[in-house]
């Protein structure tokens, strides 16, 4: 079991008040950030499916085989019919007059999924998916986390498909997988448990940057401040600007820690809650993730609408876009305009995927009109995570990337550039 005698408790002198409450925060839309997000339309969806083909041992299945996975796999589509969309990833063929149409990879897919599966097979890159994994389960209370949960940051994470017996099982003295009886309806659940507290993980983001070297350990209370990115033409209110300056001076508490005992509602908890909501983006290697992810984690670790609120009090530190049929949570100081900033070299095979994807709609119409889609060059060093435009127009032109989203208004959130939502404190 894992010890939590490093759990360590604030001193009840810090502010427990919430010195502002009155306050109105203005949703505004990030055009870049929403490419950064749209950029990867379907691709969790096609990945998800050139992993259940290769999991056959021929390499292929039968197209009605897959027809079922619509729902699984949260397809936006039958699958025939993203088949069709993205030839340049699958490829139909009939093994035999006699047996039904099939589907595999194309040879330009194969070779890209053998670069992955390499990436994933790399020591440098399993110590550092297992250390973000420790990191993860490192921020709740107990050390672990129930699999189901686990597996909605899977992607987020870059942890391979199977990656309990691919990955886990090779870090025996980190993980194990136990069983525990869920008190409100006594049905068992399997969780993966942190074996053992590892100080030298213990270390937020936040804290890294500030100290000289990773092994130097800040002081306790120092008032680190949050990046904070606020859109172009958006200005806060003088009274909120002043709270978010004194909000910012307020004490970092490590989101190692333990602070529940802190007044929920006080301005000293909601720091602590936007720093574990901070380092939890900052552990996914592209930097965001769905927003049902964050609010069901955060939910589970007994924070229920601390993180909603927390990403709607600060627009500068967190973005919610609306595109690709879902909210996604972004942490806007990683990217700059709609690139990353962190080279990661699984990012890089992914913005391979989605170029693979793309040759497969050079057109797209809008209004009627076939439109061609501006498409975005992958450098040589593309492995290394970067992607550049052809050229250095403006957001404006690249408006046909999104004009995909159909999604509607939620949880006040809105998809409308040219009205801000209004959301209170």
């Amino acid at each position: 079991m894992l010890s939590m005698a490093l759990w360590s408790r604030v001193p009840h002198r810090l502010l427990l008040i919430r010195s502002f409450v009155d306050a109105r925060i203005k949703w505004v839309r990030d055009p870049y950030l929403d490419i950064a997000v749209e950029r990867e339309k379907n691709l969790k969806e096609i990945l998800s499916l050139k992993n259940q083909i290769l999991s056959s041992p021929s390499k292929s299945l039968p197209l009605s085989s897959l027809s079922p996975l619509k729902s699984h796999f949260n397809l936006p589509t039958s699958t025939s019919k993203l088949f069709q969309n993205y030839p340049s990833i699958f490829s139909p063929f009939q093994p035999s007059p006699s047996l039904p149409l099939h589907v595999k990879l194309t040879p330009q897919a194969m070779t890209l999924h053998k670069e992955e599966l390499a990436i994933h097979n790399s020591p440098p890159h399993r110590n550092d998916v297992v250390n973000r994994l420790a990191k993860l389960l490192m921020l709740t209370k107990a050390g672990r986390l129930p699999l189901h949960i686990l597996d909605k940051f899977k992607f987020d994470l870059g942890l391979p498909t199977n990656y309990i017996t691919f990955l886990l099982s090779d870090y025996p003295d980190y993980f194990q997988i136990c069983e525990y009886k869920n008190p409100s309806d006594g049905k068992e659940t399997l969780f993966l448990e942190l074996i053992s507290w590892r100080n030298e993980l213990a270390i937020s983001e936040m804290e890294k940057r500030a100290s000289f070297s990773d092994s130097v350990k800040l002081k306790k209370g120092l008032p680190l401040r949050f990046s904070m990115k606020l859109p172009n033409g958006f200005d806060l209110e003088k009274k909120v600007k002043n709270w978010v300056d004194t909000w910012q001076d307020l004490p970092y508490i490590s989101p190692y820690e333990n602070s529940f005992h802190l007044g929920p509602n006080s301005d000293q908890a909601e720091k602590w809650t936007v720093a574990v909501l901070h380092e939890l983006l900052w552990l996914l290697v592209s930097k965001k993730t769905e927003g049902k992810n964050v609010f069901c984690l955060g939910e589970y670790l007994g924070f229920e609408n601390r993180f909603k609120k927390a990403v709607m009090h600060f627009p500068g530190i967190f973005y919610v876009s609306n595109k690709i049929r879902t909210q996604t949570v972004v942490l806007k100081e990683a990217y700059r305009k709609d690139f990353l900033m962190e080279k990661h070299p699984l990012m890089g095979m992914r913005f391979r995927y989605i170029h693979l994807m793309n040759k497969s709609e050079k057109f797209r119409k809008r209004d009627g009109i076939p439109v061609f889609r501006r498409k975005r060059k992958v450098m040589s060093n593309a492995d290394k995570g970067e992607v550049i435009k052809e050229d250095d127009k403006s957001v404006e032109e690249n408006k046909d990337l999104n004009l995909l989203s159909d999604s509607g208004s939620k949880d006040g959130f809105d998809d409308k550039p040219s009205k801000a939502q209004v959301m209170d404190i």
